[in-house]
């Protein structure tokens, strides 16, 4: 044999026992290469999986090399059909020593799981065993020791329970986002950014129902014949209601049952929505409709408890059927039925109705095509760009875009209709005020001089129009004729029976100054006008010589000089026909003063709650006329005020 040929014999041993050495390296050897990281980057490589649960599997010395491979984007149902409650994922990193500042960023493995590093726990959310979950929205970024990086390698083993309502979800267990590696500042601020891509503009949704359902609360205690205004601040008061939980939960897993609280919110949604669209068609919600939409939030509450729930398949896909029926198709029908009868605010809202719609329709269909492996990755593909539609650093979703037009569509609605009341109330002022200048006309503002008396009156209604009138008449052969009363109520209506009357008193003057016909007249022309209402009054003959003659029907007493002048009780007028009234008479001498009220003075009530009363009117009786309202008004002015001071002069009764 040859030396060349016996060198080449002699490195067969050699070579085999290199490659036997090679295949006998244990597949962990295959690790990612942290070492020249720029970047964040995702954890989503080939993983050594194993069901069942050893503490020693959290060992960085731990040998994984006989646990099979899994590829996260995957899902593990493949590798485990038998659906273990707890699976161990391992993988080891290489990393540069010096490369401090390391840190692991998570969201949505699961509701229970731990995250080791070189054996020492880095992570944890909710409990194992005995099994707590915890919701798993928030990003949670934690950083790995620097002494641990300083070794170059790191072997990451996770410790998590798959609950059985997980199991039926898309990715159970660990999937290929659910974890980054990357410097702890640059993970925190892409945490933050997406948060706020992610949320933006749920958020902008929420703060403007929240907002809009301040507004309608205020509108409804100002309209409480508006129901819908009442439906729009529920609609508000349920989104702040639920608004708490799912914002820390960003930030901070939590316990599942403040989530599970926040779902039962949803058991008024239906009822909620569905009143208010009706509310804005005019359409009352029957028991029956009652009894249904109650059933459907019962329903769509326990739909959004399914994800801790291990329900039927089939059960879970019509769980929220009534609700989805209620909204796409029952409330469109309902809006373009009245639209199309001429209901302008129902085709405003059927616009954001039919994209929310639209919207359901796509959801439903693709959620069942997604269901046939054929179809899944298109299936998906079209659920990713309706929920969460890439725009800049912000995710849209056709829902929330359809509620934020819903949104705007209610306060259009709210707009327009303050336009149209503002409109109105122009309107009603214009009213307001002729109704006004009509009244001045009515009310005397200059007394006709009476020989031997001087006569004051002064009149402050408590609105632009009031219900208080008086008329002061020159009678045949001297004397004067004075009628003062109050209808009873304020603004507009008061104030045209006011003008009623006085065209009547008028009438009735021009053929007796005699106050019981007078009074019995005004009575019989009131009855069945007065629309339920009642009206006091007073009337007085003064004759020349200082005789006076009064008759009362449910009107205050004048005061004669500071005394109060008793006249008999008597029905107000209008309320029931053929009414007579009694006459009294008494003497008003030279330099004394009758003075006549309305109960606007009596009534005037301070801060206090205190009342005007009868002791400080008859105290200040005997002052003049603006005197006395002045300080009724100071006191604190509830109603009308009347005032009418007659005062016989004392020269010319010397003189008689």
């Amino acid at each position: 044999m040859s030396r060349r040929a016996s060198s080449h014999f002699s490195l067969v041993p050699i070579l085999t026992f290199i490659l036997v050495s090679v295949a006998a390296l244990p597949a962990s050897a295959q690790s990612f290469d942290a070492s020249n990281l720029r970047q964040p980057a995702n954890l989503d490589m080939m993983w050594r999986v194993q069901a069942g649960d050893n503490p020693a599997f959290a060992r960085p010395d731990f040998d994984d090399s006989h646990w099979p491979l899994f590829d996260p984007h995957d899902s593990i149902l493949k590798l485990y059909p038998q659906r273990p409650e707890v699976v161990w994922y391992r993988l080891h990193v290489k990393v540069s020593p010096g490369d401090a500042g390391l840190a692991l960023s998570e969201q949505s493995i699961a509701r229970a799981f731990e995250v080791y590093v070189n054996g020492e726990r880095l992570m944890a959310s909710g409990q194992i065993a005995p099994f707590r979950p915890y919701t798993y929205n928030a990003r949670l970024v934690t950083r790995i020791p620097d002494r641990t990086i300083a070794t170059g390698a790191l072997v990451i083993a996770m410790r998590v329970h798959i609950s059985p309502s997980e199991w039926t979800g898309q990715a159970p267990g660990y999937f290929a986002e659910n974890m980054a590696i990357g410097q702890e500042s640059t993970l925190n601020q892409e945490n933050w950014l997406a948060i706020v891509g992610e949320n933006g503009f749920k958020w902008l949704d929420q703060s403007l129902v929240i907002g809009l359902g301040l507004v309608a609360l205020v509108l409804y205690a100002a309209q409480r014949h508006q129901s819908e205004y009442l439906w729009i601040a529920a609609l508000g008061a349920t989104q702040l209601a639920t608004m708490p939980v799912p914002l820390i939960e960003l930030f901070h897993n939590l316990p599942t049952i403040w989530d599970q609280l926040t779902d039962l919110c949803r058991i008024v949604t239906p009822y909620i929505w569905v009143s208010l669209y009706f509310a804005f068609v005019h359409r009352r919600v029957t028991w029956v409709w009652k009894v249904i939409l109650i059933a459907s939030g019962l329903l769509n509450a326990l739909g959004g408890m399914q994800q801790y729930l291990t329900l039927p398949l089939i059960f879970q896909f019509f769980i929220n059927m009534p609700f989805i029926v209620l909204l796409s198709v029952v409330v469109p029908i309902v809006l373009a039925v009245h639209w199309w009868k001429g209901n302008r605010e129902a085709g405003i809202l059927l616009i954001p109705v039919l994209l929310f719609s639209l919207y359901i329709y796509l959801e439903v269909g693709f959620e069942i095509l997604y269901q046939f492996p054929a179809r899944r990755d298109m299936a998906l593909r079209v659920l990713n760009m309706i929920d969460r539609f890439p725009a800049g650093p912000f995710a849209i979703s056709l829902d929330h875009v359809s509620s934020i037009l819903s949104t705007f569509s209610l306060v259009i609605i709210m707009l327009l209709r303050s336009a149209k009341m503002s409109h109105r109330q122009a309107q009603l002022e214009s009213e307001m005020a002729a109704a006004q200048q009509v009244q001045q006309l009515l009310v005397p503002e200059k007394i006709e001089a009476v020989a031997g008396f001087r006569v004051e009156s002064i009149y402050q209604p408590a609105q632009e129009v009031g219900g208080d009138f008086f008329q002061i008449l020159p009678v045949a052969k001297g004397g004067l004729l004075v009628v003062v009363g109050d209808v009873a109520g304020k603004g507009l209506p008061a104030a045209m029976l006011v003008s009623v009357l006085v065209g009547a008193i008028r009438g009735v003057a021009e053929f007796t100054s005699d106050p019981a016909e007078l009074l019995a007249n005004l009575n019989d022309r009131l009855v069945g006008r007065a629309g339920g209402g009642f009206t006091t009054a007073l009337a007085a003959h003064v004759a020349s010589n200082g005789s006076v003659t009064a008759a009362n029907a449910g009107h205050l007493s004048p005061y004669l000089n500071g005394i109060e002048i008793e006249l008999p009780g008597a029905l107000p007028l209008g309320v029931a026909a053929g009414a007579r009234y009694q006459t009294t008479n008494f003497l008003l001498k030279p330099g004394e003063r009758l003075t006549f009220y309305s109960d606007g003075v009596v009534e005037a009530q301070n801060g206090q709650g205190e009342l005007f009363g009868f002791e400080r009117a008859r105290a200040v009786s005997t002052k003049p006329a603006a005197a006395i309202v002045e300080a009724a008004r100071k006191f604190g002015q509830q109603d009308d005020i009347t005032v009418v001071t007659i005062e016989r002069a004392a020269a010319v009764a010397s003189a008689a």
